[in-house]
């Protein structure tokens, strides 16, 4: 299992969410708001604050799964311009439901996370 993690623009988000559950078998996905900057340096004077919105996604696939949301994460948020946003696959040690009280994922997609 791993988690794919992405920060993208805030507008992409719902061009991306409709891309994503087009996959067969998409296990679904978190979104929370952040900010945050990278190397890029932007040159405002006025209420200057380095912080940029984003939306950061939070989806945990199995291994098989992985490459086809990473591409499709890759294309779907691509705004072409420098800023549109980063993705990164994390291992996954362990995870479980709570209600279960047990570790381990059955991928069903009638659970409820």
């Amino acid at each position: 299992m791993k988690e794919i993690r992405a920060y993208i623009q805030p507008f992409m988000l719902s061009k991306l969410t409709q891309t994503l559950q087009a996959i067969p078998g998409f296990p679904g996905m978190s979104i929370s708001d952040c900010e945050g900057f990278g190397e890029k340096k932007i040159n405002s004077k006025q209420d200057y604050s380095p912080y940029m919105p984003r939306k950061r996604i939070e989806i945990f696939a199995p291994d098989e799964l992985v490459d086809v949301i990473f591409n499709t994460v890759m294309a779907a948020a691509n705004t072409h311009q420098p800023g549109a946003g980063r993705v990164y696959i994390i291992d996954v040690e362990k995870s479980g439901h709570i209600s279960a009280g047990a570790p381990g994922y059955s991928w069903d997609s009638t659970d409820n996370v």
